[in-house]
């Protein structure tokens, strides 16, 4: 016999290891199966007994914010609460992992726009954890988009118009922020681009409201060139 033939190895020795290697390993695997049941069982608790009814007790709080939205005039009570009901920063931090907390980080958003308050907006906005949405999620980004452009952050606030102009993909989300952006540019001097984002709305959105009046930030970017 070669030595070639005796350093083949078999199929049977194959197999052999391979069960050898299962034998030898058995109480590792049945360590790391029963680890992996114990998690699924503990999910599915976590979900049942301590996620669903801080959902539900976060709903519930949540009304009261919502009615002081409305009233510019309580905009803080909408944000601290009013003593009896929590507002909206209270809502977001504890009840993290519900809908209702990831709604409350939109309000506080738009909120703390509304007060001028913008890097308080995009640490808020941040702090949303996109769900599909194809009004929010992209309303989101602008808003982010918004508030770093308040804040003289213009490279960030084209990146966030991008994504929701992209996102958005209606005749009311995309051209507003594609005008949006379209200022931005201007604002940077970058003519070029900016034509482009006017064109777009021009070309893609010919119905929206943007469209009617597209014409004349066309004809001014046109015109520093």
């Amino acid at each position: 016999m070669s030595k070639e033939q005796i350093n083949t190895p078999t199929e049977h020795n194959q197999l052999g290891n391979t069960g050898s290697f299962v034998q030898e390993n058995r109480k590792s695997l049945t360590v790391i199966g029963g680890a992996i049941v114990a998690l699924v069982l503990l999910y599915f608790g976590y979900q049942k007994f301590y996620l669903a009814p801080r959902a539900e007790k976060a709903v519930n709080e949540m009304f009261k914010a919502e009615e002081y939205v409305a009233a510019d005039s309580l905009t803080d009570k909408a944000i601290t609460g009013d003593g009896s009901y929590p507002g909206f920063e209270k809502i977001a931090e504890e009840y993290s992992n519900t809908k209702s907390a990831n709604l409350a980080n939109v309000y506080l958003g738009g909120l703390y726009l509304q007060k001028g308050e913008y890097k308080k907006a995009i640490e808020a906005l941040e702090n949303y954890s996109a769900t599909g949405s194809a009004v929010i999620d992209p309303l989101v980004l602008g808003m982010i988009g918004d508030a770093n452009s308040e804040l003289k952050n213009y490279d960030e606030a084209i990146s966030y118009y991008k994504k929701a102009a992209d996102k958005g993909s209606d005749s009311f989300n995309s051209p507003m922020f594609l005008k949006k952006l379209g200022l931005v540019y201007e604002e940077q001097k970058k003519y070029d681009d900016a034509l482009d984002a006017y064109k777009k709305i021009k070309s893609e959105y010919p119905e929206s409201q943007e469209a009617s009046l597209v014409d004349a930030y066309i004809a001014r970017a046109e015109a520093r060139l």
